[in-house]
């Protein structure tokens, strides 16, 4: 099955929500870093929200999370556009422990509590947005809630979740928001609180192929909820050798002349997609002699 997401609303347009299935997209990730379960599953949760909160966004807008939280797996850095095609990263992928209490990948753990998750939004303006909140879980899910309640100020409820194979590949990655509009009135705010409190985790409903729109009536009820539209979901990095000599290049003469003399080529790997790329001598005096001259 392919990836995408949904949008929807329900309940005479006061309650916005949107569901994903991001299992390619996350083994994606997985193969090109190397990620070991743990970190497959703090990537995947974030790369999938990501997306979520990519796909509220229009045209050529992109955003990137930040997650540092002081654990061991160190900065999780996620990346999304409004056309659906993500990315991500962990600084250590090689980071795994036994399950925790409830039997589950211990996220947490591996996160952990002591910083912030940072969204920074560009939206085509002279300036960025950016939102930062303290990370009160180390969960992810709960931290994007918390971001959205506190930075867009939109009560929301956030379930991300993978589901790692006993081979490291990806056995099933997806996840919701939904969020709660203007004009609700008390009783329908408990019964949507009372809805999510019996739903499944949802990295087993999409195991269970569960699409997203089946998700979403699963989570809201199939009453009054309209599909809205629907979005593929795949990776994409667009890291390019002309990117990386225009770092290069950005380094000034000097530094440039320096890396000739000491090293004879510059090699970068993306953090992204782990492309490797080799900008050779001759190159590197072409870019030297041609646009530092």
């Amino acid at each position: 099955m392919k990836d995408y997401l949904v949008r929807a609303i329900a309940r005479k347009g006061k309650v916005r929500a949107f569901a994903i299935r991001s299992t390619n997209l996350v083994e994606e990730c997985r193969k090109r870093l190397d990620t070991w379960p743990v970190a497959s599953a703090a990537l995947g949760r974030a790369v999938t929200a990501s997306a979520v909160m990519g796909a509220m966004l229009k045209g050529k807008e992109r955003l990137t999370v930040q997650v540092k939280g002081g654990g061991p797996i160190g900065q999780i850095v996620a990346d999304a556009g409004a056309n659906g095609e993500a990315r991500g990263f962990v600084s250590n992928p090689h980071v795994n422990f036994p399950l925790n209490s409830k039997g589950k990948l211990d996220v947490a753990r591996a996160v952990g509590t002591d910083g912030f998750l940072t969204v920074t939004k560009d939206l085509g303006l002279k300036d960025p947005y950016h939102g930062s909140v303290e990370l009160i879980s180390g969960e992810l899910g709960e931290d994007f809630t918390y971001y959205f309640a506190r930075s867009e100020q939109t009560p929301s409820a956030v379930s991300v979740g993978v589901l790692v194979n006993p081979d490291y590949s990806i056995k099933a990655s997806g996840g919701f928001v939904i969020q709660l509009l203007p004009g609700m009135k008390e009783d329908e705010i408990t019964e949507i609180e009372q809805l999510l409190s019996e739903v499944p985790p949802v990295s087993s409903m999409i195991d269970e192929g569960l699409t997203p729109e089946e998700i979403i009536t699963k989570v809201l009820g199939e009453d009054d909820v309209e599909i809205l539209s629907h979005l593929d979901i795949s990776f994409n990095c667009h890291c390019s050798l002309q990117r990386v000599e225009n770092t290069l290049v950005s380094l000034g003469r000097a530094e440039l002349e320096s890396i000739i003399k000491e090293q004879g080529e510059a090699e970068v790997v993306c953090h992204f997609c782990n492309e490797r790329y080799v900008v050779d001598r001759p190159r590197l005096e072409q870019l030297v002699s041609g646009t530092l001259g």
